[in-house]
């Protein structure tokens, strides 16, 4: 198998599943069983989950919020994110534990690369909650931090569709997939992939990133196991 350690990066919104709001039990338990899966293959598995679903801070701070508490609103439906996951993932057999960005026990422990390095060496999935712990990063940010920290082999960024495009697939027909692309192109092609912080920790620290379509079931398997889904971000 190609990877041993991975980080895997999951959108909030995408746990609406057909839901206006928080999160589908459905959606849920597909993300967990697809997540055993390359468990049992024995990858070391390390989570961020975004927050969209219940609050985001940018969007709170155009309808008035201040900034700095409303990207702390936004670390916390993160938190909430990582304990249904956990729950879902410890329910089905496959041992999890909650690392938070900033002090919360005993909701989840607080992070240190030792412990959490510790806790995948030992077969557990860790989900790292609460962003960064700073306002102004935005979950990719966490996920390129985290996923540093941890020495993964390579960030999968789980979203709704099965790659990167030249323009937005769901507005525009003509868009075209691109099965691998470097950093470099990315910024010159102004591609939003993740947001320029993310993608430039990832660019400095060689942490390639495989987007791919996270709500077909069994498609986190086919990444793991090297099939070409997806597209590959890579220096």
């Amino acid at each position: 198998m190609k990877y041993n350690r991975v980080l895997l990066k999951l959108s909030g919104e995408s746990l609406m599943g057909s839901q206006q709001y928080g999160i589908d039990p459905e959606r849920l338990n597909d993300y967990v069983k697809q997540i055993k899966e390359i468990v049992d293959l024995g990858i070391q598995v390390g989570i961020v989950i975004g927050g969209g679903n219940i609050f985001r801070g940018l969007s709170g701070a155009s309808k008035g919020f201040d900034r700095v508490k409303g990207d702390s609103m936004g670390m916390l439906a993160t938190v909430i994110n990582s304990l249904a996951l956990s729950s879902g993932l410890d329910a089905s057999g496959c041992k999890s534990k909650v690392f938070t960005a900033v002090g919360m026990e005993p909701i989840g422990e607080l992070f240190s690369k030792q412990k959490a390095v510790e806790s995948l060496e030992n077969g557990y999935v860790a989900i790292f909650s609460g962003g960064t712990g700073n306002p102004y990063f935005t979950t990719d940010t966490a996920s390129s931090l985290r996923g540093i920290e941890i020495e993964a082999d390579v960030m999968l960024k789980g979203t709704r569709v099965d790659g990167i495009y030249t323009a937005d697939p769901e507005k525009d027909k003509d868009a075209k997939k691109f099965d691998e692309i470097s950093f470099d192109e990315i910024y010159v092609k102004n591609l939003r992939v993740m947001d320029l912080t993310a993608t430039t920790m990832c660019k400095e620290n060689d942490l390639p990133i495989i987007v791919f379509d996270m709500d077909t079931v069994g498609n986190l398997k086919k990444v793991i196991l090297g099939e070409k889904i997806g597209t590959l971000v890579h220096n």
